[in-house]
C-alpha cells in the first residue's frame, strides 16, 4: 500500500491544506511559522508506530476549540489516499468490491480516533458491512452455518502503513541523568521537547533490553553512596558491606557490563549497515546516576562522549534509534516523517542526507520539512511541495512552486527563495564543479530530461563522465541570458534545447545568429531528434501511451478520454489543448508541469514497462549530442 496524497483539515494552524501529492521522497518547503510541522503531525497521528496520541486541546484549532471539543467525532483532521497493490485489490474483490474500481482507497480519521474507509471510484461500497463468510463447524442437525468473519474495514485497517515521526527535539541529551529519565518515563504531561527526548531514551533502553529503572538500579551497584555539598558537587561516601553484599554487587556489575557490551555491539553493527558514510563504534556506559554513549571511528580512534561529537551525528543516531527500534516490526513498510532533518549539518552533509533519503526510499516513503536549499535536489523538483500561509491565514501546500499569496496579498517569498536558491546552486555547480549544463525552456522540460537521463544510465545506454544538469531558462526568450552566464566557465557555450514550436524556432534562430555564431550545432531543436513529426515539443520524446495514461488519470472532467482522441501522427501538446476545448474545459495553469511530474514518477518507477528499445536509441542519440 502506497500513500498517493493526503489532506489536512481543522488541525492546529491548518484550515484546509488542499490535497498534497506524495512521491517516494516528498519535501515540504516553507519559511518559519508557515505550518510545515502541522502537516506532518496529523499524518503521524493517523496511524502512528508509537505515541502520536490525539490531544483535543493541542490539535484542534484554538479559534474553534470551544465549538469542536464537544463533538470530536464530527471533525475529520486528515484524509489519505493509498494506491493498493495487486494482492490488496484481490483481497477487496474477494469481499465483493468491483475489481476495476478499487485501485485506490481513501481513509480518514477524526478527533475521536475513529477511521473511515471508501473507494473513491466505488462510493456506495460500505467497508464495515463487507464480510467474507467463513464456514463454521456443523450444528447438531448436521447443517453448517456461515460466520461473518472479519469485515473488510478490519482487514484493510491491519494493512495500513505505520507512520514514524521524528523531530530534532528527540535528539539525545549531552548527558543522560537516569533519575530524571525514570521520572519522565512515568509522566504524561511533558512538553513537546521533553516528551520527544523521553521517547528516544525509551527506545535506547529497549535496545539495552532493560527498563530505565533496571539500568539505574544496576548502575548504582557500586558500593558508593552519594550526597551533594553546598556547592552542588556530588560527594561519594564509602560504605562497608558484608561479603555476601559484595558478591551480590559484583554479580550485578558483571551483568550490567555484559548487557551494555552486548547492546554496544548491536548498536554499532546495525548503525554501520544503515549509515554507510562513516565507520562508527559505540560504547554504552552506566555509571552511578548517569548513562553515556561513547563514540569512536577510523578518523578519530579515541573514544569521545557523544555530546562532544557533531550535532549531525547526534541527530543521525537519535533518528536511527527511533526509526529502527521503535518500529522494529513494521519499519520496512512504514512511512517516515522527518521534521527539519539535518538542520545542524554542514551543507555538504545535508546533500549526503538527501542522497541517503534516496536509498531509504527504496523501502520507505519519506516526507520531510525544510527551508534549506541544500536539502532540495534541483533535479527532482517534482518532489517539492510549497507550504505557505494563505490569504485567510491558514496553512496550505501546493506542488505549483510559482503559486502563493500571503495574507496581506503580497507574493510569498520564503519557500520560493529556497527553491530558487537550489536552482542557483545547480547553476553554480555547473560553473564551479565541472557539471555539464543543458539549458531547457521550462521546468517540465527539466523533469522529462532528468527522467530520461536516469533511465539511460540505468539501462547502461550512456555513462557520462560529468554530471548532466538541466537548468530551465524560464522560457525561450531568456535562454540567451542563461547561456551567456554559463559560458563564463571555460568559454564553451552550453548546449541549448528548444521546442520546435513558434517561440522555440524564433529563439533558436536568434541565438545562432548572435551568441552562437560558429557554434550553431550547440543549439538543438526537438524536430531534429524526433522522426516523422514537425512542430514538436519535449513531450513528443515520451511514449504517447504513457502521456495518455497519466493525462487521463490527471484530468477526470472529460467525457472522452484523451487516449481515444490522440493521433500518433501529430505533435501531442496541440492535441491536448484541442481535446480540452472539445470537452468543454480549460486546462489549469501549470498543467504541463503536473503532467511531467506524473510521467516522470511512472517512468522512473518502471522504465521497462513504458519504454521500448527504439525509444531508448532515440533518447541515446539526443544525449550523445549533449555530451
Amino acid at each position: 500500500m502506497k500513500l498517493v496524497k493526503f489532506r489536512v483539515t481543522n488541525f492546529r494552524s491548518v484550515e484546509d491544506s488542499g490535497w498534497i501529492d506524495v512521491s517516494d521522497v516528498t519535501a515540504l518547503i516553507g519559511e518559519n511559522e508557515a505550518g510545515k510541522t502541522n502537516l506532518l503531525l496529523p499524518l503521524w497521528k493517523f496511524n502512528p508506530s508509537a505515541g502520536g496520541q490525539i490531544s483535543l486541546l493541542d490539535d484542534m484549532p484554538r479559534g474553534r476549540y470551544a465549538e469542536m471539543r464537544s463533538d470530536p467525532d464530527s471533525h475529520d483532521f486528515v484524509r489519505c489516499v493509498f494506491e493498493l497493490t495487486e494482492k490488496e485489490q484481490e483481497l477487496a474483490a474477494s469481499y465483493g468490491a468491483e475489481r476495476s474500481k478499487i485501485s485506490t482507497m481513501e481513509v480518514w480519521r477524526d478527533f475521536e480516533g475513529r477511521m473511515g474507509f471508501k473507494f473513491p471510484e466505488l462510493p456506495s461500497f460500505i467497508f464495515t458491512k463487507a464480510y467474507k463468510p467463513v464456514e463454521t463447524d456443523s450444528d447438531e442437525d448436521g447443517e453448517t452455518e456461515a460466520d461473518k468473519g472479519p469485515s473488510l474495514w478490519k482487514a484493510m485497517k491491519a494493512r495500513l502503513p505505520k507512520f514514524v515521526y521524528y523531530s530534532n527535539y528527540g535528539n539525545l541529551d549531552a548527558q543522560i541523568y537516569l533519575p530524571h529519565v525514570v521520572e519522565n518515563m512515568e509522566r504524561d504531561d511533558l512538553g513537546q521537547k521533553e516528551a520527544a527526548k523521553a521517547r528516544t531514551l525509551e527506545v535506547l533502553f529497549d535496545l539495552v533490553g532493560l527498563s530505565a529503572e533496571e539500568v539505574l538500579e544496576l548502575a548504582r551497584a557500586t558500593g558508593v553512596t552519594e550526597r551533594v555539598n553546598q556547592q552542588g558537587q556530588r560527594i561519594g561516601l564509602l560504605t562497608s558491606k558484608t561479603d555476601d553484599e559484595i558478591e551480590k554487587d559484583d554479580k550485578q556489575l558483571r551483568e550490567r557490563q555484559a548487557l551494555l557490551q552486548s547492546a554496544s555491539s548491536k548498536l554499532t553493527k546495525a548503525f554501520r549497515e544503515w549509515w554507510k558514510q562513516g565507520d562508527y563504534r559505540f560504547r554504552l556506559v552506566a555509571d552511578g546516576n548517569y548513562f553515556r554513549i561513547f563514540v569512536a571511528d577510523a578518523r578519530r580512534p579515541e573514544e569521545v562522549e557523544l555530546e562532544n561529537r557533531s550535532a549531525g551525528l547526534q541527530w543521525f543516531l537519535s533518528f536511527f534509534l527511533v526509526f529502527t527500534y521503535e518500529s522494529e516490526d513494521t519499519h520496512e513498510d512504514a512511512i517516515v516523517l522527518l521534521d527539519e532533518p539535518g538542520h545542524s549539518l554542514h551543507p555538504l552533509a545535508q546533500r549526503d542526507l538527501s542522497d541517503f533519503f534516496d536509498n531509504l526510499a527504496r523501502t520507505n516513503q519519506i516526507l520531510f520539512t525544510t527551508h534549506s536549499p541544500f536539502m532540495i535536489d534541483a533535479d527532482r523538483l517534482d518532489r517539492v511541495r510549497k507550504v505557505y500561509v494563505s490569504e485567510s491565514g491558514g496553512t496550505v501546500a501546493s506542488s505549483d512552486l510559482g503559486e502563493a499569496r500571503s495574507r496581506d496579498g503580497e507574493r510569498e517569498r520564503g519557500a520560493t527563495y529556497a527553491v530558487h536558491s537550489a536552482l542557483n546552486l545547480t547553476v553554480a555547480e555547473s560553473l564551479l564543479l565541472g557539471c555539464k549544463p543543458v539549458i531547457v525552456e521550462g521546468p517540465s522540460d527539466q523533469h522529462y530530461l532528468s527522467a530520461i537521463k536516469s533511465v539511460l544510465i540505468g539501462k547502461k545506454k550512456i555513462a557520462p563522465k560529468t554530471e548532466l544538469v538541466f537548468p530551465p531558462s524560464g522560457g525561450a526568450k531568456t535562454a540567451k541570458i542563461i547561456a551567456s552566464i554559463l559560458s563564463g566557465r571555460d568559454d564553451d557555450l552550453p548546449v541549448v534545447l528548444f521546442d520546435s514550436d513558434g517561440p522555440g524556432k524564433q529563439a533558436a534562430k536568434a541565438l545562432r545568429e548572435t551568441l552562437y555564431q560558429g557554434a550553431e550545432d550547440s543549439v538543438l531543436m526537438t524536430d531534429e531528434v524526433i522522426e516523422n513529426l514537425s512542430g514538436t515539443e519535449i513531450e513528443d520524446l515520451i511514449p504517447p501511451a504513457l502521456i495518455c495514461q497519466v493525462l487521463d488519470r490527471m484530468e477526470r472532467r472529460a467525457d472522452r478520454e484523451f487516449e481515444d482522441f490522440h493521433d500518433p501522427k501529430k505533435p501531442i501538446v496541440p492535441q491536448i489543448k484541442e481535446w480540452a476545448t472539445s470537452q468543454g474545459f480549460e486546462l489549469e495553469s501549470g498543467w504541463k508541469v503536473r503532467l511531467s511530474l506524473g510521467v516522470k514518477e511512472k517512468l522512473i518507477a518502471n522504465p521497462s514497462k513504458h519504454v521500448d528499445e527504439t525509444t531508448l536509441e532515440q533518447w541515446k542519440s539526443l544525449f550523445i549530442r549533449f555530451l
